[in-house]
């Protein structure tokens, strides 16, 4: 096959992909994809499958599962996928950024009005309001996926074990690392097991610190690092910009960083685009292009390199294991980030209703857009500021 050829299979549309109608269609996506990863992935199964054909059910679920095995954003990565089977590298190439530019563009200007009026009583009544709802809606994501990750009593283990070593100090990475092994150990018991059964089973062999390093390059390197070994969902960004640019550098603030998560929530497109928001905050508009750069290629890498490799890789019992642990790892930091966030975030009553009633109305009632109860909460900031003036 072709490298640019479209993949399609018997069944789905086999009429010729244009770029020009990637470009659109992502671009559209891009610009309407509120509500997270979840909702993201929601739309594209309508637009790609039920609506357009370009994919079977089956093909999508097969992404989406691919993009569950390497580090990234997992809705960007899903876009990137479909790209990539409808036209090839080109493909690959026109659908990630369409669907990434419309959220960083948006988040930019955002990050723009943030710097030159953040500082004004309504713009931080805004973002009081904001901040309350950002919470509810991590706590949500942490219900959701923590009922379809914690599959088994030795993964919640896992899970807990790695919540009390994020919050001893240690290194996020060395956290993913641990819960992947020891997630590998009834997995490797069951294989020594059959080795003794069956003998041959398993064949042989086994940046400066400080606000002033916050350039170009510096900030494109640390963003990258986080693109590429950040497993879960956008969520768990929190923990990494939060142990990266608050505790290890310095370069933001606890509320910079909650600033800066509420502008993400609030606009469509991939949740990364937060990075936008914070290298504007560092370096202007060429940290925001250094941390966009730096957050999503990675994804682009991962995907063009393991797209071949993914069946066989799904089919792997020990790869599968690995996967659980890692993503319980990554549970465990959201649920320590989440707690450093809510101490700034809750800092009276008013706020700790809004984000009680956020969490309730947010798992009572699965289909409802976080970005109204963003909205209703920005509004409700707002008038308190407006009235005590």
């Amino acid at each position: 096959m072709q490298a640019n050829a479209p993949q399609v299979s018997s069944g789905i549309s086999a009429a010729p992909t244009t770029l020009r109608e990637i470009a659109f269609v992502f671009l559209k996506l891009g610009t309407t994809a509120f509500g997270g990863p979840a909702a993201h992935i929601a739309m594209m199964d309508e637009e790609f499958v039920r609506r357009r054909q370009w994919l079977s059910e089956q093909e999508f679920l097969d992404c989406l599962s691919a993009t569950n095995f390497i580090p990234g954003p997992n809705s960007t990565e899903m876009a990137i996928h479909i790209g990539h089977r409808r036209a090839g590298w080109r493909g690959l190439i026109v659908a990630g950024t369409c669907f990434i530019v419309p959220a960083a563009v948006i988040v930019g200007m955002l990050a723009w009005l943030y710097v030159r009026f953040g500082s004004l009583p309504q713009a931080a009544g805004v973002f009081y309001g904001l901040k309350p709802v950002v919470i509810a809606i991590i706590v949500q994501a942490l219900w959701r996926l923590g009922r379809s990750a914690v599959k088994t009593y030795w993964l919640a283990a896992i899970g807990l074990a790695c919540i009390g070593l994020t919050f001893t100090g240690v290194n996020e990475l060395i956290v993913l690392a641990i819960g992947g092994v020891l997630a590998l150990a009834p997995v490797w018991r069951n294989l020594r097991l059959r080795a003794a059964a069956f003998p041959g089973i398993l064949g042989a062999g086994a940046l400066p610190t400080g606000a002033a390093a916050a350039g170009f390059w510096p900030i494109f390197l640390v963003f990258a690092k986080i693109g590429s070994v950040l497993f879960g969902s956008g969520y768990v960004l929190l923990a990494f910009l939060r142990a990266d640019l608050v505790v290890r550098y310095h370069w933001l603030t606890e509320k910079q960083l909650l600033d800066a998560v509420a502008v993400g929530q609030f606009t469509p497109g991939p949740v990364f685009t937060t990075a936008t928001f914070v290298g504007y905050l560092l370096h202007g508009t060429s940290g925001a292009l250094a941390a966009t750069l730096g957050i999503f290629l990675p994804a682009f890498i991962f995907v063009a390199a393991t797209a071949p490799l993914m069946p066989k890789l799904r089919s792997s019992k020990i790869v599968g294991a690995l996967l659980d642990g890692v993503n319980v790892a990554s549970l465990a930091l959201m649920v320590a980030v989440t707690f450093q966030l809510a101490r700034a975030a809750m800092v009276d009553w008013l706020t700790v209703i809004i984000a009680m009633t956020a969490t309730f109305l947010l798992l009572r009632f699965r289909r409802l857009n976080s970005v109204w109860l963003i909205t209703a909460s920005g509004l409700i900031g707002l008038a308190r500021t407006v009235i005590h003036l």
